[in-house]
């Protein structure tokens, strides 16, 4: 079973199935936004290469069913987080997002614990003999990484993501199996839940001694993640989810998400979490 299955299906067992209906679905130019009609509002990156993009039946029925999201059973539309169509995977992230966020409303976070204003590098003891994979260009972070450990590598299929100095740290998502093989510490963008190729990614990184998941993407119930090996989920808690919807919906990319949610860290226990509590000390 794939980690989303298996994200899905601990939901279901967490929260016993109870009925949840989605109140409404934002599609934003860098963000996806889903709100349940109890409040819970979950987030997920929109994805920018779309193969399909002209206007015609057939990319129609592949698309999201516009007009017809709202309303429709939560349980139904998170499966579209396994869809061949990127859009609608973004969808069904965001449903499990928000259904993570009742989730941990009720259950906590078995095996580990919930950690507000951590930073992700720091709970997961990035030092400088580490060296660093990372998989997508997520900018805060490389601005904090580079100089300062052994090695980075950045596997992301835009070579523009990176600027000027930062170039010679690129590799070509062809190669990102065997980087992530050589690293101590490996971070994915919560990104790779809608762009696909997760699982393969997590099994790559096996031999790290740290594994961390960030972004408002990685907010999801943890204990799937935590049984494949992430030790650090850095992403967010939202805190107005109709605040958050208009920041979507008016093309707001994470940036304008800090009047709207609050960053945390949902840390495995262990060494990790025992770091991230003296980080948050």
């Amino acid at each position: 079973m794939g980690v989303i299955e298996a994200w899905l299906a601990d939901l279901r067992d967490v929260l016993h199935d109870e009925p949840a209906t989605v109140a409404d679905v934002r599609i934003g130019v860098f963000y996806t936004a889903a709100a349940l009609a109890t409040g819970e509002t979950g987030a997920a990156f929109t994805p920018r290469d779309q193969a399909d993009t002209v206007c015609c039946p057939r990319s129609a029925a592949a698309a999201p069913q516009a007009g017809r999201l709202a309303g429709q059973d939560a349980w139904a539309l998170c499966r579209e987080a396994t869809n061949p169509n990127s859009l609608r995977r973004a969808v069904g992230v965001a449903v499990l997002n928000a259904l993570s966020a009742r989730a941990l409303a009720r259950a906590g976070v078995p095996g580990g614990a919930l950690l507000p204003g951590v930073d992700a590098l720091q709970a997961a003891g990035v030092g400088a003999d580490d060296r660093v994979a990372m998989v997508g260009a997520f900018v805060p972070f490389i601005k904090t990484l580079k100089g300062r450990v052994a090695e980075l590598w950045v596997v992301d299929s835009h070579r523009d993501a990176l600027k000027g100095d930062e170039m010679p740290f690129w590799r070509s998502p062809e190669e990102a199996l065997a980087v992530l093989g050589g690293a101590s510490v490996v971070v994915i963008t919560g990104s790779a839940l809608v762009e696909g190729g997760l699982d393969a990614l997590l099994a790559a990184s096996r031999g790290a001694r740290r594994v961390v998941m960030a972004g408002p993407t990685a907010s999801a119930w943890p204990r799937p993640f935590f049984e494949r090996g992430v030790h650090v989920l850095g992403g967010i808690r939202v805190r107005d989810g109709r605040a958050l919807l208009q920041v979507v919906s008016e093309g707001g990319s994470g940036y304008f998400f800090d009047n709207v949610a609050e960053k945390v860290c949902i840390v495995r226990e262990g060494e990790a979490l025992e770091n991230a509590r003296r980080c948050a000390a």
